[in-house]
C-alpha cells in the first residue's frame, strides 16, 4: 500500500542533507543527497509506524468542536 508522508529537510554548509518526519520531528537523519536522506526517512518511517517503540514522540490532531 503506496501513502504520502510528509517531511522537512535542508542542506547544511558541508552539502550534507539533514532531515525530519513532520509528525516525528525529534528523530533527524542525514544522506549524501535528497534521494538518499529520502531512503533514510523512509527506513525511519517503517520502523516507528511498524514497531511500538517506548518514548517515541508522535504529532497527532484534536478536533475540537
Amino acid at each position: 500500500m503506496e501513502s504520502t508522508v510528509n517531511f522537512t529537510y535542508w542542506v547544511e554548509a558541508d552539502g550534507k542533507f539533514l532531515g525530519y518526519l513532520n509528525d516525528f520531528a525529534d528523530y533527524w537523519t542525514q544522506g549524501n543527497d535528497l534521494q538518499d536522506l529520502k531512503e533514510h526517512l523512509i527506513d525511519l518511517c517503517k520502523l516507528f509506524t511498524e514497531e511500538k517503540i517506548v518514548g517515541i514522540r508522535k504529532v497527532d490532531q484534536l478536533i475540537i468542536s
